[in-house]
């Protein structure tokens, strides 16, 4: 009975030592621990607008067309599946400008997936936006935020920075409004913070791009209101 219970926690305990790294989008003091980036560093008067889930046909242009009227810069987390079926919004997304980044081959919770089998996914989907940019992404963040060990070790290994977010519009979900969104993701806005939207609904509530297009202009305005400005990292 007592080895039985020993055997038990310990497999309470390697699983929770698994799963740690998912709730880093909840706890910031985790991110730190992690050594998961959720702010710039330095001290400019900038902030980093990231786009996650895409490319998609209509979103991506949506979202680069906001971003060229108020002569903004961002991000975009790229998922390898995506840009295989709209290889040249990846590079479109490059001309205009802007930075391309890993978002993984597949979206999916990767406390599911094996270490070897991530490995290979990571590597595909890399491989997807090179061929279709022409750019080496450096900077890979998990779908859903939930890193795990592995993911963050195959990451480092590759050279790759992992980048968590400081602030998020909830631009996903089925009941948001531009407005809304505008003002979740700006709410505490302050110098270096990583914001996170969405140009896509692939993996979110259908249509949920749109709301995150007419948004996008309200956002920036505040950005500039504040005296910050939008840059590619």
């Amino acid at each position: 009975m007592r080895a039985a219970s020993i055997a038990a926690a310990a497999a309470l305990s390697a699983g929770a030592a698994w799963s740690l790294p998912a709730l880093a989008p909840l706890v910031p003091s985790l991110c730190r621990s992690l050594r998961v980036p959720r702010v710039l560093a330095g001290d400019e008067p900038v902030v980093a607008l990231t786009f996650d889930d895409g490319p998609h046909p209509q979103g991506t242009p949506a979202v680069l067309d906001a971003l060229a009227a108020a002569n903004a810069a961002a991000t975009f987390f790229l998922v390898g599946e995506q840009v295989r079926r709209w290889p040249q919004l990846a590079a479109a997304i490059v001309a205009a400008g802007h930075t391309v980044a890993l978002h993984g081959d597949r979206h999916r919770c990767l406390l599911r997936v094996p270490p070897a089998q991530l490995a290979r996914d990571l590597d595909r989907g890399h491989q997807e936006i090179v061929a279709a940019s022409g750019v080496e992404p450096t900077l890979y963040r998990a779908p859903y935020g939930i890193f795990s060990h592995a993911a963050l070790a195959i990451a480092r290994e590759r050279g790759w920075t992992p980048l968590m977010w400081s602030g998020w519009g909830r631009d996903w979900a089925r009941r948001a409004t531009p407005a809304g969104i505008a003002a979740k993701v700006t709410e505490r806005l302050a110098p270096r913070d990583v914001l996170l939207l969405h140009d896509a609904d692939h993996y979110s509530a259908p249509e949920s791009w749109r709301r995150t297009a007419a948004a996008l202009p309200l956002v920036l305005d505040e950005i500039a209101r504040r005296g910050l400005r939008s840059v590619a990292l």
